[in-house]
């Protein structure tokens, strides 16, 4: 297929299904669509379809389909020797969905080099919170007592799951919560977290690079096993466990 010469303008019914993504502009790179809303239903047309939303405040919805895309293996994650030995001796814990709309803010909140502002909008922060009610979007977060420290989020339907956003409020809280889900993950049998687009940070934590057309055959594989791994709270499931374990030699 080649690339389309503008974005498609999606049409009102938030049912109506996507164009196909190797239909994406090469300039911008991933540049689908634009329009449209953040319905449940229209969220997970595009995740489905290997697409996701990004845009800022007073511009309408882009939707975008990068190509190479960056992934992450659920078994690739890496953390430094250094960080590591740090792990060993540290009383933070790690939990699931206890604190969602808490981690949402927090990586709304986070500051983010040569961006001036935020992608997640207050509607943004609303319709993920509704996706997470609904048991698609998850997080993981991070803790030191009772305070949050770390966290990620995103969203999951079948065996995949697509990464938004993550922040620290304490040096490495985004590691802890990036490798924790990574972790429990690769337990399950899910083998992909999508990173969506290169940055430096992902890059020097085992992220690479997948081709568009690979990714996409994957993704449309681990979306259909939907009955296999049904939407849901993550919270008992995940458990409540020490950061301690990611430093190695010992079992959730």
């Amino acid at each position: 297929m080649k690339p389309a010469k503008h974005p498609f303008l999606l049409p009102p019914d938030p049912g109506a299904p996507f164009p196909p993504a190797e239909l994406a502009l090469d300039e911008p790179d991933g540049l689908l669509a634009i329009g449209g809303d953040l319905s449940p239903v229209r969220l997970l047309n595009a995740y489905a379809g290997g697409i996701f939303p990004w845009f800022s405040e007073g511009q309408p919805i882009l939707w975008w389909s990068p190509d190479p895309r960056m992934v992450f293996g659920t078994d690739g994650v890496r953390l430094s020797s250094r960080f590591r030995r740090q792990l060993r001796s540290s009383h933070w814990t790690v939990a699931a969905d206890t604190a969602f709309a808490e981690v949402m803010q927090a990586c709304a909140d986070a500051p983010r080099p040569g961006q001036d502002g935020t992608w997640i909008t207050a509607g943004m922060q609303r319709a993920y919170v509704e996706m997470h009610r609904l048991g698609y979007a998850h997080s993981v977060e991070v803790f030191d007592g009772g305070q949050l420290v770390g966290g990620i989020y995103g969203v999951a339907i079948g065996r995949m799951f697509f990464g938004e956003s993550m922040f620290s409020g304490r040096s490495g809280g985004s590691k802890v919560a990036l490798a924790a889900l990574a972790h429990v993950l690769h337990g399950w049998g899910w083998p992909l977290i999508d990173a969506q687009v290169e940055n430096p940070h992902l890059l020097r934590m085992g992220a690479g690079h997948l081709p568009r057309d690979v990714f996409l055959t994957r993704v449309r594989a681990l979306v259909q096993e939907a009955e296999r791994e049904p939407a849901g709270s993550w919270a008992r499931r995940f458990g409540r466990w020490p950061a301690a374990v990611l430093a190695g030699g010992a079992g959730v």
